[in-house]
């Protein structure tokens, strides 16, 4: 039993580091949602762009490294 009650207090330095990180900057949670709302939650597209991006896109060749000629 004294193992397992060893095992249970033992913490890596990564998560010593995130919990002091985050007990000095408890804003960085909503920091992050905020970057990742710039970069990846988009407005979804509308019918109108939706075909003409399908419209526009090339169709890819078999093998994209042989040549054609």
């Amino acid at each position: 039993m004294k193992f397992l009650h060893q095992v249970s207090m033992y913490e890596s330095e990564a998560t010593s580091f995130l919990k002091d990180l985050k007990k000095a900057k408890p804003h960085l949670d909503q920091e992050q949602v905020a970057g990742r709302s710039l970069l990846w939650d988009k407005a979804p597209l509308d019918l109108d762009q939706q075909e003409r991006f399908a419209e526009a896109r090339i169709a890819q060749q078999a093998y994209v490294y042989q040549n054609k000629g």
